[in-house]
């Protein structure tokens, strides 16, 4: 089963927007400076409300807004890849802040880049009802650079808290990891993995869902 039942490729406006069109180098500038103009907070949870079904997140949560026009959201100085989607509604339940959850539809992950670096605390929750995932924690922005964690996540469960969703099982994972990470890949199979209120500043992840696993803790 899937996290959105009906499977299609995004609007055609929206992938042109995002695709077919390099940036000058003014640009590319003006969009680094963006990036690296809003310091991190203590702590910022990521809730991915404020989004539209299917919206890329892309700069919601650098003061900016999604591919959709919700925003500007939260000036965190966090990104996302294209690849990235917000989801409303779906084959999902119990996630710890409803309704909104994150997700992807095509490629391996979704990617979230932090230009200014984290070294505090780390933690999400997530739903792969039946499958697994993998979320890389890299040193560079857009997963690149040095490998600093690598969480290997099991298959969450389906059906928790009577629920008959198959994304219904929510698990948290959290903890800390040695020297500066700028990206995280969160990966595992495309429309069959979710995750909710990720957590930078903090190894607790915050709220609270079913779950029918013990909580994971990232490597250190």
């Amino acid at each position: 089963m899937k996290l959105r039942k009906t499977v299609g490729t995004l609007p055609a406006s929206q992938g042109a927007r995002w695709s077919g069109r390099p940036m000058s180098t003014p640009q590319l500038a003006t969009a680094l400076l963006i990036l690296m103009a809003a310091p991190l907070r203590a702590q910022s949870v990521l809730t991915f409300e404020g989004l539209q079904q299917n919206e890329q997140v892309l700069n919601y949560y650098n003061g900016g807004t999604g591919s959709l026009g919700s925003g500007p959201g939260p000036s965190y100085g966090i990104t996302f890849g294209v690849s990235a989607l917000a989801l409303r509604s779906g084959n999902y339940a119990n996630n710890p802040t409803p309704p909104s959850i994150l997700y992807f539809l095509s490629g391996s992950g979704a990617i979230m880049n932090v230009p200014a670096g984290f070294t505090t605390g780390f933690s999400f929750y997530y739903a792969s009802g039946p499958t697994t995932g993998t979320v890389t924690v890299w040193d560079q922005v857009g997963a690149t650079g040095n490998i600093l964690a690598t969480i290997n996540l099991s298959a969450s469960g389906s059906n928790c808290g009577g629920s008959s969703a198959t994304f219904s099982c929510w698990n948290p994972v959290g903890g800390s990891f040695s020297g500066t990470a700028k990206s995280v890949d969160f990966g595992g199979v495309a429309n069959e993995i979710a995750f909710d209120n990720i957590t930078i500043g903090s190894a607790t992840a915050s709220g609270g869902a079913p779950s029918a696993a013990t909580p994971a803790a990232v490597p250190t």
